[in-house]
């Protein structure tokens, strides 16, 4: 794909509305600098400087969908306390619709807390603590929940599952959406499930995994481990198995490749210099899921998603990539 045939697509984004399912989390940053060895046991201290959040998980592919030009409404669940609050709030403010946001006594909103350490693009993380509860919603939130969306679903283009396997996406809940996505005819349906969830997501345009995730739900070694001739065989079969229209797994540096009904296509990595891989998978797919919504062929959104993929890992943390930055990991006409 050259870069002009990169811009036409990315030029349609403006106005596209997106619904995105999921769970959402908050990304807290403790930024500073390692000098020294703890005294009290072997490990590393952080002398830190500043904190910084971020909305991560699904609430991150609403950011990622909202800088690419897109309407989004998002719904899901948070806890009643001053994360959720915040989270809410700066939803809000980038733009994003939150009236099917749920708040729920069940669980606090999932929270990641990473301590990295360096200076700007030479900063490495040390640790991250994780704040969560797993576990599927009550069933009253959930059918409120699914109600929400189902109500947003006609005005949309496309609706994006951005599943971390949290809870808030369970079985009955993606199937009731995905049934009411069909009966409009129009909407594209995307998601990045787990391997628990993978087969919820049966008739979706497109679905992504990493290798690893792809060996887990395929209850083999084959994508991870194996050749070349039984990556492919095993990709050809799993999709098939999945009742998907399209599988996508995600490579790391050999890229990604797409199987479709007619077989499959590799896609090779951008060659760029990678700083941090979180949140790539979250660009990769809002990106794939606009141009998808734009009548853009599933290959050629495969493509766009790949070159958001790639701008976001040149960045440290939880970020987003612009239509500009991907249309410059294009050739020149």
């Amino acid at each position: 794909m050259k870069r002009s045939e990169a811009e036409a697509i990315l030029a349609k984004f403006a106005g596209k509305r997106v619904l995105v399912v999921g769970d959402l989390m908050v990304d807290e940053y403790i930024w500073g600098h390692v000098g020294r060895v703890s005294p009290e046991a072997p490990v590393l201290v952080v002398d830190a400087h500043r904190e910084s959040f971020v909305p991560g998980g699904a609430a991150n592919v609403a950011n990622q969908l909202g800088a690419l030009g897109a309407t989004v409404v998002v719904a899901g669940v948070v806890g009643e306390d001053e994360s959720g609050e915040k989270l809410r709030n700066a939803l809000q403010e980038s733009g994003v619709e939150t009236s099917a946001l749920i708040p729920s006594e069940d669980r606090p909103t999932t929270r990641k807390t990473r301590i990295v350490a360096g200076v700007q693009q030479g900063a490495q993380q040390v640790v991250r603590v994780d704040r969560e509860k797993r576990g599927p919603l009550p069933e009253p939130i959930a059918q409120k929940m699914v109600a929400l969306a189902v109500e947003q679903l006609d005005a949309c283009d496309a609706l994006l599952f951005s599943d971390y396997d949290k809870g808030v996406l369970g079985r009955n809940t993606v199937r009731a959406l995905v049934e009411a996505a069909r009966h409009t005819d129009r909407v594209v349906i995307t998601a990045n499930p787990k391997p628990p969830s993978v087969r919820f997501y049966e008739d979706a345009d497109i679905i992504t995994l990493n290798k690893f995730e792809a060996d887990q739900a395929a209850g083999t070694t084959r994508f991870e481990d194996g050749t070349e001739e039984s990556f492919h065989a095993a990709g050809v079969r799993l999709r098939e198995n999945l009742g998907v229209r399209n599988l996508l797994v995600t490579r790391s540096a050999d890229g990604l490749t797409i199987f479709q009904k007619d077989g499959y296509v590799d896609v090779a990595a951008h060659r760029v210099d990678v700083f941090d891989g979180t949140g790539a998978g979250d660009s990769t797919i809002a990106a794939l899921t606009l141009a998808l919504a734009t009548g853009a062929t599933s290959l050629d959104a495969v493509r766009i998603g790949n070159a958001a993929g790639g701008a976001v890992v040149r960045k440290v943390g939880v970020v987003t990539a612009t239509r500009e930055e991907i249309a410059a990991l294009f050739s020149p006409d």
